[in-house]
């Protein structure tokens, strides 16, 4: 194979590996989990591992660039792009939803905010009949991938994922959101990661030496050396091919040219949570009446796959700030000019960091028995973004958000094929804010987040709220704009989800497709229930666990 088509350079005995059509395990996807799988299951250096991703290479400027979120926002070179359907919970909108088409995956288009979740998620988890999955099962999988680096540039830990404190280089502000917690009288966290994870702080981010650190750094690079890896781009897997109910390869398309490869051992759909229950479904896995319909021979009856959709939606309060932001090193061609040229020779600055810095785990509702939402506070503000700005651009004034999302939507969506046809993009329909819990849930954040802007703290840093001003809202008109604005922040799960009801499930919990041999799920499609934060890092752990279960340790 050789060359530097992917963007990552192949080793002698790489370039060597034959053009066989069969390995061990065929992983379709080089996203978070099939990194990690790559990885793992090289490691011995017998068996022969084919990782399939249809995107291209992710050796791209704004892609290793921290803060070059904004940049690959909707570049469709590196992502899918995806649109919802009408939400009728949200006036009808339709929602943009970027997900990574890049090696990497999201991994390598993310806002690089590393968050576990709450050990209860994982406890969840396990009482829904996933036995395994709990908390003290699950944290050493997290443990495996991490490389935690303190505020001083020390490293400890077994993994090889960077997972950083920041703390000295982000804004001065931070200690306004410090104080507001204080003025409230609710918790501060030094680690969103550690044993309290409950309260405001600072968010860790998966940052080496001022570059963003992937999936793909930490994992399919290393896996890459190995002369049993091989890594196809630009590669479409269209179908899965079964004798009988055994699956045992695929058909995909790169280069213009219908290709199959065949996996002796497994074969590990690592797709993610719109395109793994996508390929299912174009393989006959699925609801049976609408595969049929479509015509699509049923090779099992499986109305869960597609179903069971979850996501975080979000809602943004922007201010003008009384000091100078992020805003003012980047608004201008001189500021940006400086920027540049600061993150060049010292890889330092606002382009080395995520554009999300301070945040936080509250109860909202009084009642709340542990955190059920998450906070941002970002000292910078932008416009509106959507699928057909090619870059996100700061406003022209210094400014700063507050931002919050409910932590466990209760509200459960679906994704369907629409066609045949693996090139067009499949049906998604959130059916986002459709229970009195998640309506709920969207006043009890915007309680809380108007009781945070109306601090001392948080109030000095106020020269004037842009419209919508939440100061004035009451919990009507709080839920009118929830309705009216309120957008994913990209944690799509649950579409293939483990469980053990073979009615509301899709695998069991060794991960394994109920009704087929040798075919697993291992991406955020598997949670049984979305996690309360950013869901890169519980995808990891999946991974992790998951190549123990495929090696049977």
């Amino acid at each position: 194979m050789g060359g530097s088509r992917n963007g990552i350079a192949a080793t002698d005995d790489q370039a060597k590996l034959p053009e066989v059509a069969n390995f061990d395990y065929i992983i379709v996807g080089a996203g978070s989990a099939g990194c990690v799988l790559a990885d793992r299951l090289s490691a011995g250096g017998r068996d022969r591992v084919l990782v399939l991703e249809a995107g291209e290479s992710d050796s791209k400027f704004w892609i290793r660039t921290p803060i070059g979120y904004g940049r690959t926002f909707a570049d469709s070179a590196v992502n899918w792009k995806y649109q919802s359907q009408p939400n009728p919970g949200l006036n009808g909108r339709t929602m943009y939803w970027p997900r990574g088409r890049v090696v990497g995956g999201s991994s390598s288009i993310n806002a690089l905010v590393y968050c576990r979740g709450m050990p209860a998620d994982f406890d969840d988890w396990r009482q829904m009949g996933n036995v395994g999955w709990g908390w003290t099962d699950v944290v050493r999988y997290f443990e495996r991938s991490e490389r935690r680096v303190d505020a001083a540039g020390r490293g400890s830990g077994e993994g090889p994922l960077d997972v950083k404190d920041v703390t000295p280089h982000l804004h001065a502000m931070g200690a306004n959101w410090l104080a507001a917690a204080a003025e409230l009288r609710v918790p501060v966290t030094d680690d969103f990661n550690g044993p309290s994870p409950e309260g405001l702080g600072c968010y860790r981010v998966n940052i080496r030496r001022g570059k963003r650190w992937s999936a793909a750094d930490a994992f399919l690079r290393p896996a890459l050396r190995r002369s049993n890896v091989r890594l196809e781009t630009g590669a479409w897997v269209s179908k899965i091919r079964f004798d009988g109910r055994r699956a045992i390869g695929v058909d995909y398309v790169r280069d213009g040219q219908a290709r199959y490869a065949a996996a002796d051992r497994e074969l590990i759909l690592s797709a993610g949570a719109v395109n793994s229950p996508q390929l299912l479904q174009l393989s006959g896995i699925g609801p049976g009446k609408k595969l049929a319909a479509l015509g699509i021979d049923v090779l099992v009856d499986r109305p869960a796959v597609g179903g069971w959709l979850q996501d975080h939606l979000g809602l943004t309060y922007s201010y003008k700030a009384t000091q100078p932001t992020l805003n003012d090193e980047l608004r201008s061609n001189m500021g940006q000019l400086r920027a540049g040229l600061r993150y060049f020779f010292a890889r330092s600055g606002p382009l080395a960091l995520s554009v999300n810095q301070f945040g936080g785990f509250l109860r909202a509702d009084p009642a709340a028995t542990r955190p059920d939402v998450q906070l941002y506070f970002n000292p910078v503000t932008y416009g509106a973004a959507d699928a057909n700005r090619k870059r996100i651009e700061v406003d022209p004034f210094s400014g700063f958000i507050l931002c919050y999302q409910p932590t466990r939507p209760t509200s459960r969506g679906r994704i369907d094929i629409t066609s045949p046809d693996f090139r067009q993009p499949p049906s998604i329909a959130p059916n986002y804010l459709s229970t009195d819990k998640d309506i709920a849930d969207a006043v009890h954040g915007g309680l809380l987040v108007q009781a945070l802007a109306r601090t001392r703290a948080i109030r000095t840093l106020i020269r004037e709220a842009i419209a919508p001003d939440l100061d004035g809202m009451g919990a009507a008109e709080m839920l009118g704009d929830f309705r009216a604005r309120a957008a994913t922040v990209y944690h799509p799960v649950g579409t293939c989800r483990m469980g053990a009801d073979p009615d509301e499930s899709v695998l069991d919990a060794e991960l394994k497709v109920r009704g087929c041999e040798r075919l697993r799920v291992v991406d955020a499609s598997v949670f049984p229930a979305v996690t309360s934060a950013n869901t890169n890092a519980p995808t990891l752990m999946v991974a992790q666990k998951a190549a123990d279960l495929i090696l049977g340790k």
